[in-house]
């Protein structure tokens, strides 16, 4: 699974970082979801001031998300040749 890290300022000049995005293909049956709840995600973290300054989104979604859904997006995939 390839995931991505975001780092951003919130509101109050705060430097957070959110970490574990899974990074899927647009025809993915999840990608809009993602999509949706990234932003959500991001959007509460950007209007309040936070403690901490590092964030997992694979935490977020364990608990907004079905299991079932979850192990889906976040199954490791083999890769041909160790590419």
């Amino acid at each position: 699974m390839l995931s991505k890290t975001i780092e951003f300022k919130n509101m109050v000049g705060q430097k957070l970082k959110v970490v574990e995005i899974p990074v899927l293909e647009r025809n993915n049956q999840h990608y809009f979801m993602i999509q949706a709840y990234l932003q959500m995600f991001i959007t509460s973290l950007y209007n309040k001031p936070q403690e901490k300054s590092c964030f997992s989104f694979r935490e977020h979604l364990k608990r907004k998300i079905s299991w079932a859904d979850f192990n889906d997006i976040f199954s490791i995939q083999e890769f041909r040749n160790n590419a």
